[in-house]
């Protein structure tokens, strides 16, 4: 049996080729809104984080009404540090939507979504987005989506899609080139006609599938997921199989749908439906839930193993507890074990012979991500360097993560940039010039190649490089890398920083901090111009005498200091060193506080 009265959809893209956008326009074409409504521009970006930055950090459901038809779409995120938002979501669609730049056509990040759907067996529909840009090339970002299918082992129904050409942000659309623009209904008739609906078995129970968790104040846990077979109805007493196939009991206290960018209540779903259900709290991502008469499991989401650890820790500076509402690791690991149920790609544990907990994800940024929420929702913790995550194979050999990454640069920085990335053990896979004075590099590199590189490029770039990376696999380890980093300026003391010995302080290297600025015994306040680290007082007053002269007493004026973003602190930190983050604060500090005790420590590893 097949449902047609409902198309599952996601829209999966390459970060900033206009996913969102699209969907906004989607919903203008449909015709959610009136045409005198005011709305933000990319409303399905809800998060803080996601209005600030400009990407989706995690997919949102929404749906649509279109001629008779309801199509639920899914907005997914396209940084790679995500990909697991972008498995689950998958997991819940009948077909995709590829959006690609006219203009940086395939991007990593392109291969990684569209190989999740064609391993899945997905339809498509592909859609060339931005081609008012300037240097926008269709025709060729066209050839390059069909080179990718075949690099990919596309099975040969799969090769055959539909194509459009847009401009999402105006909501037109046309099938050729040469065409007059058309509105987005000319996508919107395709989407229905070339994905099918939801197959399912007439007589057989009911089998939902979680895909999604959620929290409501009022009706605690919410699971989502789409019905593979059978109804529901509100009220049912049902059970959730966990991954031992244990059977949790499940009243549906209320039975919600997406309608629209909210939710609706409904007495009974059909299959096919992508439903929300409240009335349990013991549930996990990829369980399934059932009738208690026939409790048989759907296959679990899948997703790629992390690559990246971070240390979390409870904050033991002398200023801890000063301005955050949770400081107590009890609640720490509460809200990373949250975490870790809500985003499959998350995996959380206790570390045994140290304090805090190791944190492993995709990224060094989807874990950066992870500690601005927890920071802005009043945590108050240490984090330690981002390190790749290694293992070994059967011979006993080192294995390292390695991505594929993607360059995309102007010709007068390519030398720079290949010395770089030679150097932290990056290897050439292929390099082009289209002719616009840019060109494209593509290298496999060792992911802790990357730690702390983004920075560095966009410097040696002039902020005009494009830098990108997907996970290609395990290889053996390529050697070490040795470090750029220099040493630190470490305050010695206790107190407030003045101006007068930041001024004497400036030729020692980079400061970090500003007059007026707390510190204290071990915290790292600049980048030292040498090697090794530098104990310094960035307390110290100047000595008054009784002597007068003009000109003697004349303010000092400092070089003005850019603070460091959270990506830049967790980028700075060296293996001793940890990162105190407050809802008011970012304090690069050393693990051991102790002038002494680091010395004495340092003299020990030397004669070791």
């Amino acid at each position: 049996m097949t449902n047609n009265q409902i198309r599952n959809v996601a829209i999966i893209a390459h970060v900033d080729h206009g996913k969102t956008t699209l969907v906004d326009a989607l919903f203008q074409t449909a015709g959610l809104f009136r045409e005198n409504q005011q709305t933000e521009e990319r409303i399905m970006d809800s998060m803080d984080l996601e209005r600030e930055r400009g990407i989706t950090i995690s997919a949102k459901n929404c749906s649509i009404a279109w001629k008779d038809v309801k199509i639920n779409i899914l907005d997914t995120p396209g940084h790679a540090d995500f990909g697991g938002e972008v498995e689950r979501a998958l997991s819940m669609v009948n077909g995709a939507i590829l959006l690609v730049d006219a203009s940086e056509g395939p991007l990593p990040q392109t291969r990684f979504v569209l190989k999740k759907a064609l391993d899945q067996g997905l339809p498509l529909i592909a859609v060339i987005n931005k081609i008012d840009r300037q240097d926008a090339r269709p025709l060729e970002v066209l050839d390059e989506i069909y080179s990718l299918l075949i690099d990919l082992d596309a099975h040969e129904d799969q090769l055959e899609f539909p194509v459009f050409y847009a401009v999402g942000r105006d909501g037109v659309a046309k099938t050729s080139l040469n065409d007059e623009d058309q509105g987005l209904e000319i996508v919107l008739d395709s989407l229905v006609k070339t994905f099918p609906g939801h197959h399912y078995q007439d007589d057989a129970p009911l089998q939902m599938l979680v895909s999604d968790l959620s929290y409501n104040e009022y009706l605690g846990r919410l699971c989502v997921g789409k019905i593979h077979n059978g109804v529901l109805h509100s009220g049912d007493n049902l059970v959730c199989l966990d991954i031992d196939g244990k059977a949790n009991p499940l009243k549906v206290s209320k039975l919600q749908v997406y309608q629209g960018i909210g939710l609706s209540d409904l007495d009974t779903a059909e299959p096919g439906e992508i439903v929300v259900l409240s009335g349990i709290e013991d549930v996990r991502i990829g369980d399934t839930v059932c009738t208690r008469e026939h409790p048989v499991s759907l296959p679990r989401i899948k997703v790629d193993e992390p690559t990246v650890s971070m240390r979390f820790m409870k904050n033991t500076g002398p200023y801890a507890g000063q301005d955050g509402k949770h400081v107590q690791p009890t609640k720490l690991w509460a809200r990373l074990e949250r975490e870790a149920l809500k985003n499959v790609s998350l995996q959380v544990e206790r570390i045994r012979d140290k304090d805090g907990f190791n944190v492993k994800g995709r990224g060094e940024f989807q874990l950066a991500i992870l500690t601005e929420t927890m920071r802005r929702e009043g945590y108050e913790f240490c984090v330690g360097r981002p390190e790749v995550i290694f293992k070994k194979d059967e011979k006993g050999r080192k294995l390292e993560p390695v991505e594929h990454l993607f360059i995309d640069c102007q010709e007068e920085f390519m030398g720079i940039v290949t010395e770089k990335l030679s150097s932290r053990k990056c290897r050439m896979i292929t390099m082009s010039n289209h002719g616009s004075g840019r060109v494209r590099l593509e290298f496999s590199a060792p992911s802790r190649a990357l730690i702390g590189y983004r920075d560095e490029f966009l410097t040696d770039t002039k902020g005009t490089g494009i830098l990108n990376s997907s996970f290609l696999g395990y290889e053996e380890y390529r050697g070490d890398i040795r470090s750029g980093k220099s040493g630190s300026l470490v305050s010695d003391r206790q107190g407030e920083s003045v101006p007068y010995a930041l001024f004497n302080l400036e030729p020692r290297g980079r400061l970090f901090i500003v007059p007026k600025t707390k510190v204290y015994e071990g915290m790292i306040i600049g980048e030292h111009n040498r090697e090794g680290d530098l104990d310094v007082n960035p307390v110290k007053e100047k000595k008054l005498t009784n002597v007068r002269a003009s000109g003697r007493d004349d303010n000092v004026i400092l070089t003005p200091v850019v603070p460091l973003t959270l990506e830049q602190c967790l980028n700075y930190l060296g293996n001793d060193e940890l990162l105190e983050v407050t809802p008011n604060a970012l304090r690069l500090r050393k693990e051991d506080l102790s002038a002494q005790s680091r010395k004495v420590s340092a003299k020990k590893k030397k004669f070791s």
